[in-house]
């Protein structure tokens, strides 16, 4: 599939919407397909990406006819945000996007990391990928007191719902979380277009944090948010610095819109939800015309063809949502003890004794006992006897089965 051989014969204004258009069904927290919430998570956060990085452009341009091409393709992107973010339903709440959140971050890292050809970004997927398992379970212990919808009711069992590397231990020196650029133009499609996603979807968990966080009653499930909010900063630097640093604005151009089309053809392929689907399909339509319009715009400013960034503009294989447990576990087995030695990965107790990591961690965390993500197991355990988790089978790190007493040192502390 090749978005630039498509060819459609509608108008601008016929592809955009009017507020009828805008005004979407929104889907049933209790009944919908957790891969149709997360598809739309994921395409809410590509949108926000979309419009965030065309008003960045805007800033940096001079020239005022390029400016106004970018103007009425990111009205456009905003439209799309919109409609797919105004899917959410008012009966969920905040706690309750927040699971889909984590499980989105679950699925499509570990989805990612599967068929990643570079051995080095792969890395930074595993790596986070075992932080955001992490945080999808301490959300649903505190979603646990509410005691009305509990977690696995919204994942419907399709992710595990466990211990991760420990929330306290992520939080690392900002030196750490700076990783080298993993993609160019030579680099495997799957690898650029990998990284601009999770960059993109990182960044949207981010925002969303950042604003939902503090809505929540005075307590430790304010506090967590706050904490894992700083979490996925680090997260969105150490995807986004695996982005080509050298390309120009217009080549980013054509790669954010490239990713959406791609993205879009993904989703409508996979997607399950007929209405929802037509959605899709819809935007993908959009898309194709401003990847031909960025196409345009390059060619005239710099002289560059497309086919220096994307090949011929054959996609690469499709993207599906699908369960990853066994490769979360597998993973959790072998990196649970994983820290950061500037761009390497290590364990935790190869770091040096004085390692900036220890002083920063110990720093930010001070008494372990008032740690937000610990302090939220530690009082589902006083209260309900033990903590909350969906497993199909015992954790693979023995050190994570006590459902009693919540580990604050794996990955955190050198054991000798």
């Amino acid at each position: 599939m090749n978005p630039f051989d498509d060819k459609f014969s509608s108008s601008v204004l016929d592809l955009v919407p009017n507020w009828k258009g805008l005004a979407v069904k929104p889907y049933s927290k209790l009944d919908t397909d957790p891969y149709t919430k997360e598809r739309i998570i994921l395409m809410n956060g590509i949108e926000v990406e979309a419009a965030i990085f065309g008003h960045n452009f805007h800033r940096h341009c001079k020239d005022n006819d390029l400016r106004r091409d970018l103007a009425l393709c990111r009205r456009m992107e905003q439209m799309q945000q919109k409609r797919i973010n105004w899917m959410s339903p008012s009966d969920e709440s905040t706690l309750e996007t927040t699971i889909g959140y984590e499980q989105l971050a679950v699925d499509l890292t570990a989805c990612l990391a599967m068929r990643e050809p570079d051995s080095y970004v792969k890395a930074a997927m595993d790596f986070a990928l075992l932080e955001d398992f992490d945080h999808l379970y301490r959300y649903a212990n505190l979603l646990d007191f509410d005691g009305d919808v509990p977690a696995h009711a919204l994942t419907l069992d399709m992710v595990e719902i466990t211990p991760g590397r420990p929330t306290i231990a992520e939080h690392r020196f900002p030196s750490d979380t700076v990783f080298r650029p993993g993609t160019s133009k030579k680099t495997d499609l799957l690898t650029t277009l990998g990284a601009m996603t999770l960059t993109a979807g990182e960044q949207q968990t981010m925002n969303f944090y950042m604003n939902v966080g503090n809505t929540l009653p005075e307590g430790y499930g304010r506090d967590l948010y706050q904490e894992i909010a700083m979490v996925e900063e680090e997260h969105v630097t150490q995807y986004g610095s695996l982005l080509d640093p050298s390309l120009s604005w217009l080549q980013m151009l054509l790669l954010h819109e490239y990713l959406e089309c791609y993205l879009y053809a993904s989703f409508h392929a996979t997607e399950g939800d007929p209405y929802v689907r037509e959605l899709w399909a819809d935007h993908y339509e959009q898309e194709v015309m401003h990847l031909h319009k960025a196409a345009e715009l390059l060619e005239k400013h710099e002289g560059m063809h497309y086919s220096e960034l994307v090949g011929e503009g054959d996609f690469p294989e499709l993207l599906e949502l699908k369960p990853t447990k066994e490769y979360v576990r597998e993973v959790l087995a072998e990196q649970v003890s994983y820290a950061i030695d500037r761009e390497d990965y290590t364990c935790v107790e190869r770091l040096p004794k004085d390692h900036e990591f220890f002083a920063w961690n110990g720093h930010v965390n001070g008494r372990t006992q008032d740690v937000p993500s610990h302090v939220v197991v530690r009082e589902h355990v006083l209260q309900m006897g033990e903590d909350y988790r969906r497993e199909d089978e015992p954790s693979p790190v023995p050190a994570l089965r006590d459902r009693k007493k919540d580990n604050t040192d794996l990955g955190r502390t050198r054991q000798s």
